[in-house]
């Protein structure tokens, strides 16, 4: 979000080195026709190959449009690492396929309806933008390995570069 300051420090619920706690949300999920189908994910379905799990605040906004792009485009750089990518919003599943359609995004985005995970696990903070007072989401990303257990947290990322910095910390071995 340009000209946006958390004001407050994120309480993190998953913490580095513990297991993901249990969620699920509805998905929006791409295939390689062209498709998009309705699906789930849970903590159950993120186990067996290592996950990319990025919040960000709204579909088809500058910043997060920037973000999930840069995600996009090394997303191929991803697949070769093994590792899943996933965004997650507070968007409703029709949003979440408009955005993927206009983005050409080969990967889903996860809806958590009402912000339940989101607040739950202390990403919904105040921040202020553009001077006034708002709530909103903390960018976060969080790197999961195979077993489920949380290995890295970015927090308060800048949507430019973030994809980059988070192939970077995978391809450093961070499990």
């Amino acid at each position: 979000m340009p000209n946006s300051k958390a004001t407050q420090p994120s309480t993190l619920v998953p913490q580095v080195g513990q297991p993901l706690p249990d969620f699920s949300l509805p998905m929006a999920m791409p295939n390689a026709n062209g498709d998009i189908s309705e699906s789930t994910l849970t903590t159950q379905s993120a186990r067996g190959q290592s996950l990319v799990l990025f919040f960000y605040p709204k579909d088809a906004t500058s910043g997060c449009t920037i973000e999930v792009c840069g995600f996009r485009d090394l997303y191929p750089e991803f697949q070769k690492e093994n590792v899943q990518v996933v965004g997650v919003s507070r968007d409703n599943i029709r949003s979440h396929i408009r955005f993927i359609q206009n983005q050409n995004l080969p990967y889903p985005l996860a809806a958590d309806l009402g912000g339940e995970l989101i607040k739950s696990w202390g990403l919904l903070v105040n921040k202020t933008m553009y001077g006034k007072p708002v709530t909103g989401v903390l960018r976060t990303t969080l790197l999961i390995d195979r077993e489920g257990i949380v290995r890295h947290i970015f927090e308060k990322v800048t949507p430019l570069g973030h994809a980059q910095q988070v192939l970077d910390a995978v391809r450093a071995g961070f499990e």
